[in-house]
């Protein structure tokens, strides 16, 4: 017959079993979401001296980060940018971004509709010819799978000279535990320096399902040809030694990218 005090000892026991089942678990969800930011870092974009991050992405000027390998952001864009170009387009009409480089033709279909500020934007730039002439500075291969564009620098720290806000954030569903959801193969998004609203003209072209957090602002849809190309640009690999992520051994330059209404 169990006694008061064995009966004591067993539900002590029991609750420190309890106790430490929980710290596992939070400590798998903390490794999980610090997976996920870490392969985020991955698509943040350098501008201006600072960084961008597409999970990784960034497009802004600013300092360097102090986190992992890649540069910090830079103070609040909103402070320290000024706002983006009048907004001239018809968010109901349909648009259409070409990109014509290197490596073969990329058509992007744009959603208008709800990403209005950042298409603006893109058509207000190409029109400029603000991407004709520019390389597509960096591709991931492990982790992430993007191949990031729209640096006039060409190595992670140019912009446009202004930011623009998020759009269509809650597009690919809710995320889940790990804090990440799905850009699935064909999306293309926005680059950002991993503050809120600090999108410049930086934007990651995703070749295989990626998971990251719902930072990035997903404006369109390549084309299968464009896809095509992003793909045979990946199996190219990327140079350095930094494997998994460099600028991409087939060197991708756009010569002319345009935006046009459909």
């Amino acid at each position: 017959m169990v006694n008061s005090e064995q009966r004591r000892r067993q539900l002590a026991r029991e609750k420190f079993e309890r106790q430490q089942q929980r710290r596992a678990e939070n400590r798998n969800k903390a490794r999980r979401r610090n997976a996920v930011i870490a392969a985020a870092l991955a698509v943040v974009v350098a501008a201006g001296g600072g960084a961008y991050a597409i999970a990784g992405l960034t497009d802004d000027g600013g300092k360097k980060d102090t986190a992992a390998d890649n540069p910090s952001a830079p103070p609040s864009p909103s402070e320290s940018k000024p706002a983006g170009p009048k907004m001239t387009i018809d968010a109901k009409a349909k648009y259409t971004m070409s990109l014509k480089t290197s490596q073969g033709d990329i058509g992007i279909e744009m959603d208008a509709a709800k990403t209005p500020e950042t298409v603006n934007s893109f058509k207000s730039l190409a029109d400029k010819k603000f991407f004709d002439g520019t390389k597509c500075h960096r591709l991931t291969t492990e982790n992430i799978f993007v191949l990031q564009c729209g640096d006039p620098k060409g190595d992670g720290t140019g912009g446009p000279g202004y930011t623009i806000a998020d759009e269509n954030l809650d597009a690919l569903g809710k995320p889940a535990a790990d804090g990440a959801v799905t850009y699935p193969a064909g999306s293309v998004a926005m680059a950002n320096t991993g503050q809120p609203n600090s999108g410049g003209s930086q934007f990651f072209l995703v070749w295989k399902d990626t998971k990251l957090p719902p930072s990035y602002t997903p404006f369109g849809t390549m084309d299968a040809d464009g896809l095509k190309t992003v793909k045979a640009v990946a199996a190219g690999g990327v140079t350095g030694d930094n494997k998994g992520d460099g600028a991409p051994k087939k060197t991708v330059t756009i010569e002319k990218g345009t935006v046009d209404k459909t």
